[in-house]
Formats: structure tokens, sequence, C-alpha cells
């Protein structure tokens, strides 16, 4: 087991709440990450965009965001089944959203590299963000703690 999984079971201080991997800020650099790429790929359109510094951008956040998913993978006791049930229709929320931006790529005459890489960026966002929403509900979840005010 690595050491991030062994330190996430263990209990943080002596209120009895276990540490969990850092899910949100990697996701926040991630999601920079990918806002830095798009606005370096907007200022040069429509003349000819340099792809490099977009995808070595779009490679980190991509990388961010598996190790984001690694790590949730290795929490011990996470309410997996609340973290499904939220970011599922975050999911398709963000889909929809990511849908929409892509049309008006197209709509734009958007062609060639920059919008593969702003197709790809499109996806890591709409994943990345449902999964911080999944997560975020999920690590306050106690489904003791329903029950017992119901």
């Amino acid at each position: 087991m690595s050491a991030v999984a062994e330190s996430s079971a263990q209990p943080h201080g002596d209120t009895g709440e276990r540490s969990l991997p850092p899910v949100t800020q990697l996701g926040m650099t991630s999601l920079a990450l990918i806002v830095a790429g798009g606005i370096y790929l907007s200022a040069h359109i429509p003349k000819h965009v340099p792809l490099t510094p977009a995808i070595v951008l779009l490679a980190a956040s991509a990388l961010l965001l598996a190790t984001n998913l690694f790590l949730l993978s290795r929490v011990p006791d996470f309410p997996r089944d609340r973290f499904f049930d939220v970011a599922k229709w975050a999911l398709l929320g963000y889909t929809i959203i990511a849908g929409m931006i892509e049309y008006a790529f197209l709509r734009n005459h958007l062609k060639g590299g920059a919008l593969v890489v702003l197709t790809l960026s499109l996806v890591v966002f709409a994943i990345h963000v449902p999964v911080l929403i999944g997560f975020t509900v999920a690590r306050f979840y106690n489904p003791e703690g329903a029950t017992a005010s119901a």
C-alpha cells in the first residue's frame, strides 16, 4: 500500500476524522492548467497557434486528473456509493456544458491541432469538476449521523 493511502487511513488528530488525499488542491491546479492552456490558445486564434505550450499544460492537467482518481481509489472506507451518486449527475451536466462549448468551437470554424487540444481540455474539465463535486459531498457524508438525526 502506498504511503498516501496508508496515511489516509490514519485518524487526523483527536477528532477521529480521517485524513484524505489533496483531491481539491490537485483538482483546482488541474483546472487552472486547463484554463491557462485555453487562454493561451484563444490569444493566438485565428493566426497560427504554436501548440507545444498548450499540449504541455493539457498533459500536466491530465496527469493530475489521473493522480486524483488513483489517490481516491486507494482511500479505505470512502463512501464511493455517495460519490458516484453525486458525480454521475454532475458528469451529465458538465458533459452538456462541454458539448455546448465544443459546438461553439465548431461553429466558429476552429480546425486542426487547436481544436484537438481544446476538445481534450474540455474532456479533462468535464471529468474533473464532477470528481470534485462528488468528492466534496462524499467526504462529509456520515450515514450514522443521518440515521441518528432522522
